[in-house]
């Protein structure tokens, strides 16, 4: 997508919105998978948690991929967009007995992490195969909000409590079919991913009847120009021998499986808000914007680091910004940023906004979320309306006395 081409979603669709290449997904999944092209049964779940949209949706099942749900609306979501049970893993934390259940019942694969629910669903479901969430007691991740595999993570089955495990598969006569684990998101360090896959290993020699390992995701994808990012071919090559080299020794057909979000989505996304002020103070310019982090979140809650280019000026002189929102809270987006010399009403476009960014949007301050535009073939199509005041109302309930009185 060009400047030209994101300036005229703007005016089409106006400010702010979010806008995804499909292109560019395309290219990332092709990329992960070309990366694994030794392993001969290699499974893409895509973690619908990053961009939910069915039409984001409809486009990984078009690709070819599964889908990663944590939540039984993320599962109505994947069905209602075409994707067919036994291509969607669900794998949840923390939810209730009867919402695995509800989930079992339409015929997705059942991911379980935690010792209370895997007994009380082999008990009562024995026929059904389940697959099971390990901890491997590995520290990966960028942030300590996302990095899961730890110790003292809420996420998964520790590996020191096989013994349990095995003890509910034998009293309940339940089939465990597949393995899997999650260290956490922005990994670099390959070696770490591949010392935990061995613990994933020595875990699923335990299990006679497994049809797949699951290795999670968390690759590292690069926020700006000259960004170090995971080396996915490097890892393809180094994980995807050695998984090999697993199923010939376990001697039945394994499924390499992976669950990315952001891989996939991240950099496809660009998110388009308008300048409302440039407010000079004694020490800072700040760019205030159309949005606030009720939009994108990712900065202030991770410390996240998005490019922004003013695109309505791209060969301006270079200026030191501060680029704030319009929340009535601090909501900053970025501290003394170098971008082109703004003015009021220019463009700026924030990089890296396909992933966890209209996910976690909300309505704070009362504000309406954006629209979402898929970019394909040189075009813009809209996949989902900009919210209106009717949908701030729609679920709300005026005292009984004044009911009648109009909004």
């Amino acid at each position: 997508m060009t400047n030209q081409d994101l300036l005229q979603v703007v005016q089409e669709y106006g400010s702010p919105v979010y806008v995804y290449n499909a292109e560019k997904i395309e290219a990332q999944y092709k990329r992960l998978t070309a990366a694994f092209k030794k392993v001969k049964q290699v499974k893409i779940n895509y973690a619908v948690k990053a961009l939910s949209n069915i039409a984001i949706l409809q486009t990984m099942k078009n690709l070819g991929a599964g889908l990663d749900t944590v939540s039984i609306q993320e599962v109505r979501l994947g069905l209602a967009a075409g994707v067919k049970p036994e291509n969607i893993i669900f794998t949840p934390n923390g939810v209730s007995l009867s919402e695995i259940e509800r989930v079992a019942a339409m015929g997705v694969q059942i991911n379980i992490d935690n010792l209370s629910i895997l007994e009380q669903f082999g008990t009562k479901h024995p026929k059904t195969p389940v697959c099971i969430r390990i901890n491997p007691h590995v520290m990966a991740g960028g942030n300590t909000n996302i990095s899961v595999g730890h110790i003292d993570s809420k996420f998964g089955i520790s590996i020191h409590q096989i013994p349990h495990i095995l003890r509910i598969v034998e009293n309940t006569g339940m089939k465990i079919n597949g393995v899997h684990m999650h260290t956490g998101s922005d990994i670099l360090d390959i070696e770490v991913f591949l010392y935990a896959s061995e613990i994933l290993f020595d875990t699923a020699k335990h299990f006679e009847d497994l049809e797949f390992i699951d290795f999670g995701s968390g690759f590292k994808v690069p926020y700006k120009e000259g960004d170090i990012e995971t080396d996915i071919e490097e890892f393809g090559e180094k994980l995807g021998e050695r998984f090999n080299a697993f199923a010939k020794a376990y001697k039945k057909p394994l499924t390499l499986a992976f669950e990315p979000g952001k891989f996939l989505v991240s950099e496809a996304g660009k998110f388009l808000a308008s300048v409302n002020v440039v407010k000079q103070t004694t020490s800072t310019v700040f760019a205030q914007i159309d949005s606030g982090f009720n939009h994108l979140i990712r900065p202030m809650l991770y410390g996240s680091q998005h490019e922004i280019h003013n695109i309505s000026n791209p060969d301006g002189k270079q200026r030191f910004y501060s680029v704030v929102g319009y929340i009535c809270e601090t909501d900053t987006f970025a501290n003394n940023r170098r971008i082109a010399e703004i003015s009021e009403e220019d463009i700026l476009a924030f990089s890296n906004a396909g992933a966890y960014c209209f996910s976690m949007a909300s309505n704070y301050n009362s504000r309406y979320r954006p629209a979402e535009v898929l970019w394909k073939n040189g075009e813009s199509q809209l996949i989902r309306k900009r919210e209106t005041f009717d949908d701030l109302v729609h679920n709300q309930i005026p005292l009984k006395e004044l009911q009648s009185i109009e909004v």
